[in-house]
């Protein structure tokens, strides 16, 4: 059987610099590459925790970003952190919008929902 391995996160936003800075602000996440793509889309590459993150621009400026729940495709993903409680009184105070309070739906599994750029949703999450 072959083997599998995580390699990167890509996120389709009509404004990769703009999403890039959340990142960047947010999370301490680090830009690695910003460049263009032959049909001219931006494309800026980072590492956000020691994952990859790809943020392109779509291929047409008519396309709309996705308000949750009402779409198809990517859905979210998580960012872990040692202590929920206090990553979430800084992000509040950076003014980060949470859609719902910490909960733990599993033992061991503290976890809270946050909308990023182009209302992608984030799960914050401490597992102990």
């Amino acid at each position: 059987m072959s083997n599998y391995h995580f390699d990167h996160l890509h996120q389709v936003t009509p404004n990769p610099e703009k999403a890039a800075q959340f990142y960047v602000n947010i999370f301490g996440a680090k830009v690695l590459n910003t460049q263009s793509t032959p049909d001219g889309r931006a494309l800026i590459s980072m590492e956000l925790g020691g994952a990859p993150v790809s943020l392109i621009s779509p291929t047409t400026q008519n396309q709309e970003a996705p308000t949750p729940p009402k779409y198809y495709g990517f859905h979210h993903f998580g960012i872990r952190t040692d202590d929920i409680n206090t990553a979430v009184s800084e992000l509040k105070a950076k003014g980060v919008e949470f859609t719902q309070e910490i909960s733990e739906p599993l033992p061991g599994i503290r976890m809270t929902f946050l909308l990023g750029p182009d209302n992608v949703p984030i799960e914050l999450l401490q597992r102990s």
